[in-house]
């Protein structure tokens, strides 16, 4: 039976999985649709085009891959790799439309091979996805793959942000020769642990887990969907994309309802979700549901992630943003390759931070708004650096890009300007460093909370009740992939710090101008009447009219204030206990009259799950306990916040 026999059964399953009519689907306008088929048309006049191949893996399985080039079959080409587990069919099947082939055809014009391969699991590819899991092998038989095809040069550089980064760092780690440069973009869910964070791929912060996976893993855990025959040939294959592209079409969830309810490890499944790696055992290489993991479960290092004991040395231009999910782990990571690559290649990493959100560098303007906040023209010419880095580091070019390019350009926001340095923090930096104090009356801004030069002499402990049936809702901050549940960026926080289980510290107005660049240190001593429970803080830059700017936050999951590599350790009723917060970071500049201002609270949900109070696995518990928190400040107990300051 040839495998034309099989097309049409595995039409019939597909189709099965597709909802809705063609006429009921979204069809973009004419003009759109027009603008994309001349970009097609352009690119098939360019390019050698090859879709639907199918690339072998060690295992057996076959990962799907559209390959753009040159016609000039006489020359040999650098390849610039995208590697994705998001659709990236030239046909999108659900809106009826072609896809903007810009990048392919850009990459085609200025001489490079582009190719584009689905992660195992994932629209064409074979085999079942397990986040991160796989790609340490694929990734390696992926870039040997290509780098041995008769039009490759042998050189491959990687590409993308967010899931279509985060996977460069693992692969990186694993000196792949044919691999010459990465530029990875927003790629915090692929940093698993690297001193002093334990995020496990954005998993947890402070040993609390980050929820904005549950939602984006909703309509990516797709273990069980309708498959070809191994067989199946390239061109039924690409007779089939026309058709269907074998993903789910999952029903739109109101996430900021779903997320609220419990237990957490049913989150998908109340919403009718598929079973998978959030909350299923599966047989996938790293094992085990993901929530029932512990910050520093040996099944994080069984899979894809980057740790702190695996060393890069390959040439790397590093983009993050201050309003990302990551920025904290994103930047140690960015360090950690610097301190410990081999020397040159340690002198070949750049970073670029951005005031956004995640992965959306090239959405600033001329006057660029971050959630409610302008931080001025934020603009970067991104297509000029990193094409002329791939020209650099893949074609081999002397077009003296290093020499142009400061190692670290961050975004000063107060200042709204672009600034450079040779490391991170900037060179010169100072730790500048604020106590909290109060008359214990800190709750909402109303009350008596300060920051003060120097630590009270006397305890007089501010207090709050923390019911985590009704946590402090997240608004703003630094998120992504959370749906509808928070939108992200910097909001003015005053309404929630009407609320009386958060404490407010402000400073002085500001005599001068503070540029606060770097990480921020906040230790605070504290106590409660439960086994445990959670402490939040957020940064803020009040402006003199009393707006209120949130720049990033943290959390301590207070089992874990030891440390993550050993058992969690609980508290008693009463008993003070100092701890220390994972870093935020920033850079921003308080300007005169400006007051810098911590909250301090016991949930930010959903940025972060609720803590029950209950000492159990939290997980698996429909019913918490409320908590009496107090948080004490004083000679003996110095609740501090220590920001990194730059003098100009």
């Amino acid at each position: 039976m040839t495998s034309k026999n099989y097309l049409p059964v595995a039409v019939a399953i597909v189709a099965a999985f597709t909802s809705g009519t063609a006429q009921q689907r979204y069809r973009p306008n004419q003009e759109l649709i027009d603008a994309r088929n001349a970009t097609e048309a352009e690119l098939e006049s360019v390019a050698i085009i090859e879709r639907k191949v199918m690339v072998p893996m060690r295992d057996g399985k076959r990962m799907a891959a559209d390959i753009y080039r040159p016609k000039d079959a006489s020359k040999k080409y650098p390849i610039v790799f995208v590697r994705t587990p998001y659709n990236f069919n030239y046909w999108d099947v659900r809106t009826g439309a072609p896809r903007d082939m810009k990048a392919e055809l850009d990459a085609v014009k200025r001489g490079y091979a582009y190719v584009e391969i689905n992660e195992r699991g994932h629209f064409f590819s074979q085999g079942n996805y397990d986040i991160l899991g796989p790609p340490l092998a694929d990734g390696n038989d992926e870039i040997s793959w290509m780098a041995s095809q008769p039009w490759s040069n042998g050189k491959v550089g990687l590409i993308g942000c967010s899931s279509t980064a985060e996977w460069q760092l693992g692969v990186a780690a694993q000196g792949n020769p044919a691999l010459a440069a990465i530029i990875p973009q927003g790629f915090g869910a692929g940093v698993g642990r690297v001193r002093p964070y334990f995020e496990q791929g954005n998993w947890f912060r402070g040993g609390a887990v980050q929820m904005l996976f549950i939602a984006w893993l909703y309509g990516q855990q797709n273990q069980v969907r309708p498959m070809f025959p191994p067989g199946t040939s390239q061109d039924d294959l690409i007779l089939a994309s026309k058709m269907f592209d074998l993903a789910p079409q999952m029903p739109p969830v109101d996430w900021s309802k779903a997320l609220r309810h419990l237990p957490e490890m049913d989150i998908i499944k109340a919403v009718g979700g598929p079973r998978g790696i959030f909350a299923d055992p599966m047989p996938v290489p790293t094992g085990g549901a993901m929530i029932r993991r512990t910050p520093n479960d040996p099944a994080w290092y069984r899979g894809g992630l980057w740790h702190d004991n695996m060393k890069i040395n390959v040439p790397g231009f590093w983009f993050m943003s201050w309003y990302d999910v990551s920025i904290g782990p994103n930047l140690a990571a960015y360090n950690f390759v610097r301190r410990t690559a081999r020397a040159d290649i340690a002198q070949e990493q750049y970073a670029v931070i951005a005031p956004t959100l995640h992965c959306q560098y090239k959405r600033a303007t001329e006057n660029t708004v971050v959630g409610e906040r302008s931080v001025g023209d934020a603009r970067l010419n991104y297509d000029e650096l990193t094409w002329g880095w791939f020209d650099h580091f893949l074609k081999g070019e002397d077009n003296r890009i290093l020499e142009k390019m400061p190692r670290v350009r961050y975004y000063t926001m107060g200042l709204n300007k672009w600034q450079s340095s040779d490391t991170w923090p900037p060179e010169g930096a100072q730790p500048m460093t604020f106590f909290l104090e109060s008359g214990g009356k800190a709750n909402t801004r109303h009350g008596d909370g300060a920051l003060a030069s120097a630590a009270p002499a006397a305890d007089n402990p501010d207090r709050f009740t923390y019911d985590p049936m009704d946590p402090v809702p997240s608004y703003g901050g630094n998120v992504c992939c959370t749906g509808n549940a928070v939108t992200g960026g910097a909001f003015d926080q005053r309404k929630m710090e009407a609320r009386h289980d958060i404490l407010v510290y402000s400073s002085e107005p500001l005599k001068e101008g503070v540029e606060a660049s770097g990480p921020i240190d906040v230790t605070l001593y504290v106590s409660s009447d439960v086994k445990d429970t959670d402490f939040t803080v957020k940064l803020i830059d009040v402006y003199p009219d009393g707006t209120a700017y949130n720049l990033d936050e943290t959390i301590q999951r207070l089992r874990w204030r030891d440390g993550y590599d050993h058992p969690p350790v609980w508290m008693e009723p009463g008993k003070v206990y100092k701890v220390a917060f994972q870093p935020m970071t920033t850079s921003n500049y308080f300007a005169p009259h400006h007051r810098i201002r911590i909250e301090v609270s016991s949930s930010n949900f959903p940025r972060f799950d609720r803590n029950l109070n209950t000492g159990g696995n939290n997980y698996d518990e429909s019913t918490g306990v409320v908590a009496h928190n107090q948080v004490h400040h004083s000679a003996q107990y110095a609740s501090e916040v220590r920001l990194t300051v730059v003098k100009r």
